[in-house]
């Protein structure tokens, strides 16, 4: 059995990708460039916000400049900080799946390339404070995902080998992320990328649905 599962947020724990399209396409809008299609943004996010920031400009503009970059970055994170829970909508079946982990004992945590302030307020607005012992964002010294890092400071913090605990995302990021942490790895279907992605990159587990996340790890795979 697993102790401990340590959860990405964005296209895992929540469904924030036409919240980040809305917002990323605001700061387009304002810094006088075109738009991008909503679904696109399956492909731009998960490596945190400066790599979203460069492969949006690639896509509208080609080459750019690093003070385009800047300005960018800056009208973006004034839209997404004033309101980081706008247009967040849920996964069916995983907050529940969730609070059973919860009931059983399993210690739980989220680790996010976002922000560290806007991942705790999407956590919290969709969990309460009460069910995760700890959610990290991005912060200053910890380097961002891929690097396992922040993985093995919650491993850590919540009293928890690595082996002990499951790593869940929806990225090969994220993926790569649980394998350097010396952490098995579930890649689940609902989030923004697909099946390929997480089997080229060497995900333990492939979860079709919330319910199966109860089993495995119950049964430690």
């Amino acid at each position: 059995m697993y102790r401990a599962c340590i959860f990405d947020l964005d296209g895992t724990l929540a469904n924030t990708l036409y919240s980040i399209a809305d917002f990323s396409n605001r700061a387009l809008a304002a810094c006088g460039y075109p738009q991008i299609a909503p679904e696109d943004f399956r492909k731009i996010v998960g490596d945190g916000a400066d790599t979203q920031m460069r492969r949006m400009l690639t896509r509208v503009r080609g080459s750019y400049t690093e003070e385009e970059l800047a300005r960018l970055r800056s009208v973006y994170d004034g839209f997404y900080a004033a309101d980081p829970t706008h247009g967040v909508a849920r996964y069916e079946g995983v907050e529940e799946a969730v609070r059973e982990l919860k009931r059983r004992g399993v210690k739980l945590a989220v680790l996010s390339n976002k922000p560290h302030a806007w991942s705790v307020a999407i956590v919290h607005d969709i969990f309460g404070s009460d069910v995760f012992t700890c959610c990290y964002g991005q912060r200053e010294g910890i380097p961002k995902k891929p690097a396992p890092d922040g993985a093995l400071k919650i491993a850590e913090e919540l009293g928890v080998p690595p082996r002990g605990c499951l790593y869940i995302g929806d990225t090969n990021t994220d993926m790569k992320t649980g394998a350097a942490a010396g952490m098995d790895t579930a890649g689940v279907l609902w989030g923004f990328r697909g099946r390929a992605e997480l089997e080229q990159n060497h995900a333990n587990y492939i979860l079709e649905k919330p319910e199966d996340l109860l089993a495995l790890v119950q049964n430690g795979g």
